[in-house]
């Protein structure tokens, strides 16, 4: 997906927010709604990575706190030529990281602590590449911009169902097609931010693969890290996701699908995907797991310990 399309992809969600203002408002609330977008896209462009930080708890780390992963962002970020971001990590079982920021000179990552208990360095490296990949393409600022508006919809939409302004015909500041407006609001609304979502982050996510598989120097490092991450998510529910669908697009992985219940429609092209096009990166490079000597990780689900995981993480190189 080009930029081009991705900004009439943003374009269509704020269309569809004008138009879930006129469904429930009429002409007037169509204006209001533009004016809200417009206020909404300036507040998430200055302030939407601090909310999502906020959002999911993440604590800022340094290299006292987290020599470990400190030191492999900063690899990173020195091998692909960017500003260093903030690095935050999450106290959350559930394997997962994203990236945020408005730029790569305001930019953070975060990974959770589950992440860090379950993979090794290698894969690590992996996933923050793939992160330090959406924030040297700006994606952050896309994918950010876009939660906020996809909630806001949402919650507009509620709003106008719940609170029967669909109930006044146009001439009394509703909408125009009466109660009518209102349930179309609420059911379609939703779905239709949903599939901008999807058409915004699934081509974005294999833009970041290549582009991260590039950085760390082996495409394998994060075609296992998925495989992984993909399973602990299924496992492992993520309640502060749960609670905020909009975000779900952020992470590497649909922090959603450990709640027992999938999405009709996912913010995640299919993994299976992800990891095959990875695996023949590699293989047209001639690259195995053992690029740098390091060892291949153990099967999923093995119990594993030592500094890089497990209970004995806190005192290793992850801080």
């Amino acid at each position: 997906m080009n930029y081009a399309r991705t900004a009439l992809l943003l374009a269509a969600l704020t269309g569809l927010f004008m138009m879930v203002g006129w469904l429930v408002g009429g002409q007037s609330g169509m204006v209001i709604a533009f004016v809200v977008a417009a206020g909404m896209n300036l507040f998430a462009y200055w302030n939407s990575d601090r909310m999502v930080l906020s959002m999911y708890g993440a604590q800022p780390v340094d290299r006292r706190t987290a020599p470990g992963l400190v030191s492999i962002v900063e690899r990173l970020t020195a091998r692909a030529g960017m500003p260093m971001p903030a690095v935050y990590i999450i106290e959350e079982p559930q394997p997962n990281a994203f990236a945020t920021g408005r730029d790569p000179e305001h930019a953070s990552v975060a990974a959770t602590t589950g992440l860090l208990d379950l993979l090794t360095p290698e894969e690590v490296e992996g996933v923050m590449a793939h992160e330090l990949a959406h924030v040297l393409h700006r994606d952050t600022l896309i994918m950010t911009i876009t939660a906020t508006i996809a909630g806001a919809i949402g919650m507009l939409a509620n709003f106008g169902m719940f609170f029967g302004m669909g109930n006044r015909n146009s001439e009394e500041g509703g909408s125009p097609l009466g109660a009518v407006g209102g349930i179309l609001a609420a059911i379609l609304a939703p779905i239709l931010a949903m599939l901008v979502q999807m058409a915004i982050s699934r081509s974005r996510e294999y833009v970041a693969d290549q582009q991260g598989a590039a950085i760390c120097g082996n495409p394998l490092w994060l075609a296992s890290a998925l495989a992984r991450l993909e399973q602990g998510a299924h496992a492992i529910p993520n309640r502060a996701a749960e609670g905020n669908p909009a975000t779900a697009h952020l992470f590497i992985v649909n922090p959603l699908a450990g709640g027992g219940m999938d999405n009709l429609f996912s913010t995640h092209p299919s993994m299976d995907n992800r990891i095959a096009r990875l695996r023949e990166m590699a293989a047209a490079a001639g690259m195995t797991w053992d690029a740098r000597g390091a060892q291949p990780p153990p099967r999923a689900g093995a119990a594993r310990s030592g500094p890089w995981g497990g209970s004995k993480r806190r005192n290793g190189p992850w801080g």
